[in-house]
């Protein structure tokens, strides 16, 4: 009887432990994807915490980096942007796809390798739920890649960029939010007005959001990636969705902006305690 008791107490203990050590690297399930695709990007998957229980109902969030990211050194990709908030608490349900670019334009057919490689390779996500951001460069290969491939993208959102493509005709099939700040020393404005001007031409901006800063320098936009509300207003759109309309309900002010990093120290300060 105490041998049964204490097998019982055994295996309750180690549920426990197992249970708290995956919960605690609910931040951490990075894992780098080098090689992988021959002539491709290396680039990091993080899968969420309940990943393998809502695999077919999880979103795919796409984040491209910016120039000064550029690189060999993979670690350098996570620096900032989606997987650094979470690192930082903010609460993200989604499968995150991190490429690392080695430099020059992003290339929009070696971002559908990498999401052709998840498919050939079991990473099971919503289809209908793509996602993609980028900032700099990174919104500069968000416009190419929704252009060349707007059925693939339920939103994306495009910080302080451009568009490479010749052919921008397909540019208004997805919801798109465009931001710039006009004191923008890098990537003048200019880039994302001349994308936004062309679709006003073409009468392609039923799906479009967009919005100029004023006095936001190009480092500005970064805390984009780092507030609630930018995933709020992606997740808020799906493929699935009639005539694919484009949320403009949910917006960002400099208070939400401000607010960012504060937020997350709190969320941080209350795991602690838990």
């Amino acid at each position: 009887m105490r041998r049964s008791l204490w097998l019982i107490a055994l295996s309750f203990i180690i549920y426990h432990l197992s249970f708290s050590s995956a919960a605690a690297q609910g931040t951490d399930l990075l894992s780098a994807k080098k090689g992988v695709i021959p002539g491709g990007y290396n680039f990091w998957i993080y899968t969420p915490e309940d990943y393998y229980y809502t695999q077919e109902s999880t979103p795919l969030v796409l984040f491209l980096h910016g120039a000064s990211l550029c690189g060999r050194d993979m670690n350098r990709a996570l620096r900032y942007g989606t997987v650094a908030a979470i690192k930082m608490g903010r609460d993200i349900p989604a499968l995150v796809i991190t490429p690392q670019n080695p430099g020059g334009a992003w290339s929009p057919k070696k971002l559908n390798d990498i999401l052709e490689w998840l498919d050939q390779n079991d990473y099971a996500y919503d289809h209908s739920r793509l996602y993609v951001l980028g900032m700099s460069l990174g919104g500069y290969g968000t416009l190419d890649f929704v252009g060349t491939y707007p059925e693939k993208v339920a939103a994306a959102m495009a910080l302080c960029g451009g568009c490479t493509l010749k052919d921008q005709s397909r540019m208004g099939e997805a919801p798109l939010w465009i931001i710039h700040g006009t004191a923008d020393r890098a990537v003048s404005v200019r880039e994302s007005q001349v994308v936004v001007n062309r679709m006003k031409q073409a009468g392609t901006t039923q799906r479009l959001r967009y919005d100029w800063l004023p006095g936001a320098s190009h480092s500005a936009l970064a805390r984009y990636f780092y507030t609630s509300k930018t995933y709020e207003w992606l997740f808020s759109h799906s493929l699935a969705d009639p005539d694919r309309p484009v949320n403009r309900t949910v917006n960002i002010s400099q208070h939400d902006l401000n607010q960012a990093y504060r937020d997350m120290e709190k969320r941080a300060e209350q795991l602690e305690v838990e």
